[in-house]
C-alpha cells in the first residue's frame, strides 16, 4: 500500500493486496480507518483556516503595514497657495541647462549692457559741455565790484540793481546787454555826423547813394531800449532803442524838472515816483512828450532799429504810417498828406535782414531823416556803413513818430517805454548840467 497526499486532504490508494496475507488485511483495514479520521481532520482544519485567512487578506495585510510605515517616516507636505511658486518638477533644472536658452539670455544681456554704457558716456559728455557753456557765460558777465558809496549817491540807492549794465567789447565800447540772443548788446553811445544828399526811392535797397556827413560828430546816449512783438503770442519784431544828444541831456533834465517842482535843480526820491507815474499814464505821459517835442527837447534825438528776424521795408512802413495816422488825429491839411506821402515813399524798397540797423533821426527842428546800414555789397561796389534813405521836413511825422514809443494808451513796445522812463530817472535825479551824460 502507498499513501500520497496534497494541500487540503489525503488521497488513500490500496494496491496490491495480496491474498495470501489475511493477517495484514485486518491490520490494514484498522490503518486506513485511522488515515481516514485524520485526513477527515485535516480537511476541516484547512477549510476553516481558508476561510479566515483569505489571499485578499494577505495581500492587503503588507499594503497596510507599508502605509503605515512610511506614513510614520514621511514629513508633512506644505499645501501650494495662491501666491505660493509652482511646485518644481522633477526635470526643472535639466530644462534650465538649455543651451540655446541661455545663449540668447547671455546676447539679451551684453545688447543691454552695451546700450546702458552708450547711454552713461552721451550723458556725460553732453553734461560736459553743457557746464562748459554756462561757465563760459558767467565769464562774459559784467562783474559787479563792491564799494563804500554815501547813501546820498544814486548809485546807492534801493533801486541800483536796476539801472543798466554796461560792458566793453574788445575794442573798448561800451555795450549794454539787452536780454535778447539774436541782438544781444546796444551800444551805450552813437556817434553820427549830419547827413545830407537825399536820394530818390528805388526799387530796392541796393540803390542807396553814397552820403555825406559833416566833418563833426554827435554823440548820443542811450535812455532806453525794448522789444516790439506782434498778435497775443509775442512774435519777436525789432530791438529799439531810443539815444538823445548828449549836449542835449541837460534841456531835456531842466524841463521834466520843472513839471514837477519849478524851483529844484534836482528830484528827490518822492518827486521821481510823481515823475515816473506821470509819464507812465498813458494821458499824462502824451501831453508831457507832445508838449516838449513841439519845444524841441530834446532837440536831437535818434531812434536805433534792429530787427531780430528777416522782414522788409513794407511791413516797417505800415507799422509806422498805422502808428501816425493814430497820433495825428484830425490834421489833414495839404502839406501833411504830402509829408506823409514822402514818408512812404522812402520805405518803397527791399528787404531788411536780421540785424541791419535802421536809424529814425530828429534834429532840432524837427526834420526826420531816415538811415540804413544793409552791410555793404562787394559785386555792386557798396561799400558798408550808414547810408541816407530819405528826409521828412514836417515836424509833425516825426512827433507822432515819436510818440508812438514814448507815450499813450499803446505804445509799440511797451518794454521799451518803461526802459526809456527808468532812464529818465537816471538823469533828473542828478542836478541839472552834471554827469547828464552819464548813464549807468
Amino acid at each position: 500500500m502507498s499513501i500520497s497526499s496534497s494541500g487540503y486532504g489525503a488521497r488513500v490508494s490500496i494496491t496490491n493486496l495480496k491474498a495470501s496475507r489475511p493477517k495484514r488485511l485486518g491490520q490494514g483495514l484498522q490503518e486506513l480507518h485511522k488515515i481516514d479520521v485524520q485526513s477527515l481532520d485535516m480537511r476541516l482544519t484547512s477549510q476553516s483556516t481558508t476561510v479566515m485567512l483569505r489571499q485578499s487578506t494577505f495581500k492587503q495585510l503588507p499594503r497596510s503595514f507599508g502605509s503605515a510605515a512610511k506614513a510614520a517616516t514621511r514629513t508633512p507636505a506644505s499645501r501650494r497657495t495662491f501666491l505660493s511658486p509652482p511646485r518644481s518638477q522633477p526635470n526643472e533644472h535639466l530644462n534650465r541647462l538649455d543651451v540655446n536658452k541661455l545663449s540668447e539670455q547671455q546676447l539679451k544681456y551684453a545688447r543691454n549692457r552695451r546700450a546702458f554704457l552708450w547711454t552713461g558716456l552721451f550723458c556725460s559728455v553732453s553734461s560736459m559741455i553743457y557746464v562748459g557753456y554756462l561757465i563760459k557765460l558767467e565769464l562774459k558777465k559784467p562783474v559787479h565790484a563792491d564799494s563804500s558809496l554815501p547813501s546820498t549817491d544814486p548809485l546807492a540807492g534801493t533801486n541800483a540793481a536796476e539801472r543798466k549794465v554796461v560792458m566793453r567789447d574788445e575794442k573798448g565800447h561800451e555795450l549794454v546787454p539787452t536780454g535778447n540772443s539774436t541782438v544781444p548788446t546796444f551800444p551805450r553811445t552813437l556817434e553820427l555826423g549830419s547827413f545830407e544828399g537825399a536820394i530818390a526811392p528805388g526799387p530796392s535797397a541796393s540803390g542807396l547813394a553814397p552820403t555825406i556827413t559833416g566833418p563833426d560828430q554827435t554823440e548820443y546816449t542811450l535812455v532806453g531800449f525794448g522789444l516790439r512783438t506782434v498778435t497775443f503770442i509775442g512774435i519777436q519784431v525789432y530791438v529799439v532803442g531810443y539815444y538823445v544828444a548828449t549836449a542835449d541831456v541837460a534841456s531835456l533834465q531842466s524841463a521834466l524838472t520843472k513839471k514837477v517842482n519849478p524851483i529844484a535843480t534836482t528830484l528827490v526820491a518822492g518827486e521821481r515816483d510823481q515823475l515816473r507815474t506821470d509819464l507812465l499814464d498813458p494821458a499824462k505821459g502824451e501831453e508831457i512828450w507832445d508838449g516838449l517835442l513841439a519845444n524841441g527837447i530834446p532837440a536831437r534825438s535818434v531812434f536805433r532799429v534792429i530787427p531780430v528776424r528777416d522782414t522788409d521795408f513794407h511791413h516797417l512802413r505800415d507799422g509806422f504810417v498805422r502808428a501816425i495816422q493814430a497820433r495825428a488825429g484830425k490834421v489833414g491839411d495839404e502839406q501833411f498828406g504830402e509829408a506823409m506821402k514822402d514818408f512812404r515813399q522812402i520805405f518803397n524798397r527791399g528787404k531788411v535782414p536780421a540785424k541791419q540797423e535802421l536809424l529814425l533821426i530828429r534834429d532840432g527842428e524837427g526834420k526826420l531823416s531816415v538811415v540804413y546800414d544793409d552791410g555793404g555789397n562787394k559785386k555792386e561796389g557798396r561799400p558798408a556803413g550808414r547810408q541816407l534813405v530819405g528826409t521828412v521836413d514836417d515836424e509833425r511825422v516825426s512827433r507822432a513818430l515819436w510818440l508812438n514809443y514814448l507815450a499813450g494808451k499803446k505804445v509799440a513796445s511797451e518794454p521799451a517805454r518803461k526802459s526809456i522812463v527808468e532812464g529818465i530817472m537816471e538823469f533828473v535825479e542828478r542836478p541839472v548840467g552834471t554827469i547828464a551824460a552819464q548813464v549807468v
